[in-house]
């Protein structure tokens, strides 16, 4: 996303004081970099058609600004923007007219965009045996002739990926619930993991099994320590230097064990960390958990968000 030049000071000075309520708010940085970048292209937009001060914002600036999005193609997606991408805009218009409430502007018209529909039933679900196998590709073999200081630091790799593959589909996390993850997020004793920072900032209590414990023991207490350095971070999951793991990393591992399994048709699947939380929410499912329990797992605020997995099923066998 280009960095578009605002000419007008109050816009660049609403969209850095955006920002800094955003970072106050206890946004993760993702976010405090994304919505601002998201608004000031709508601010660009309205100094490009001469609308020079917010109050002068009217509620069909918002649906001009949409369709004006909405239109433009991007030759790097080779077609139009998304619909997830286009709600994410208006998800910032929207916090952006609860940041104008907040400082007092008044005059201001809410915003009047309706969410666009997702596919929702074009998720990519894998089976429980394609899960063992992401599981199996863990086991790599040491390459010959390993210094014994790489070696550890390999089997530490091993690892850590069988704990990712336990947070994000045995435990069902969402990619940001697995990176702020801490080592006192797990309690051993209650096979209970707390997720702190859920969507929306609401926290649950995930239980796990005694397999489950197996793997995420091994990591804490026999393999992240190789990889520890002087500031001891206390990330779950760690790099090879000691610090946190973003969300691009821990995909890029779960890519990589993608590449290691010895399944071509798994190999050829588009998969992210998502897609382990899809899979184990539909495999509760088909095993007869009800929909209730698997809302209270995944943390859903509503039963229609994980009724998705009912019409999945459905689908599924209609297939068949």
């Amino acid at each position: 996303m280009k960095n578009l030049p605002l000419k007008n000071p109050s816009y660049d000075y609403l969209e850095k004081a955006y920002r800094e309520w955003l970072d106050i708010l206890g946004y993760c940085k993702e976010s405090t970099d994304h919505m601002p970048a998201l608004i000031r292209e709508f601010l660009h937009y309205l100094e490009s058609n001469k609308i020079h001060r917010i109050t002068e914002l009217r509620s069909q600036d918002y649906k001009s600004y949409f369709n004006h999005i909405s239109s433009r193609g991007n030759l790097r997606r080779g077609g139009g923007l998304s619909n997830n991408y286009l709600n994410k805009h208006i998800q910032s218009l929207e916090k952006f007219y609860e940041f104008l409430q907040h400082k007092g502007t008044q005059g201001i018209p809410p915003v009047n965009l309706r969410q666009l529909p997702l596919a929702k039933d074009n998720i990519t679900v894998l089976t429980p045996a394609e899960i063992q196998s992401l599981y199996k590709a863990t086991y790599r073999d040491l390459p010959t002739n390993l210094p014994k200081a790489t070696e550890s630091k390999w089997e530490a790799f091993n690892a850590r990926d069988r704990a990712l593959l336990t947070a994000f589909y045995s435990c069902g996390l969402r990619r940001k619930e697995g990176v702020h993850l801490t080592i006192d997020d797990i309690n051993f004793d209650r096979r209970i993991l707390h997720v702190k920072k859920g969507k929306n900032y609401k926290e649950r209590l995930v239980p796990f099994s005694t397999s489950s414990a197996k793997y995420l023991q091994a990591w804490r207490y026999d393999h992240r320590p190789a990889l520890l350095k002087k500031n001891q971070c206390s990330s779950l999951f760690i790099g090879m230097r000691g610090n946190p793991m973003t969300g691009g990393s821990l995909y890029r591992r779960l890519k990589l064990l993608q590449l290691a399994v010895d399944d071509p048709v798994l190999q050829q699947k588009e998969i992210g960390l998502h897609t382990l939380r899809h899979s184990i929410a539909t495999h509760l499912l088909q095993n007869g958990m009800a929909l209730r329990q698997i809302q209270r797992f995944l943390g859903h605020s509503s039963l229609e968000s994980t009724q998705l997995y009912t019409h999945f099923i459905e689908k599924t066998n209609e297939q068949l």
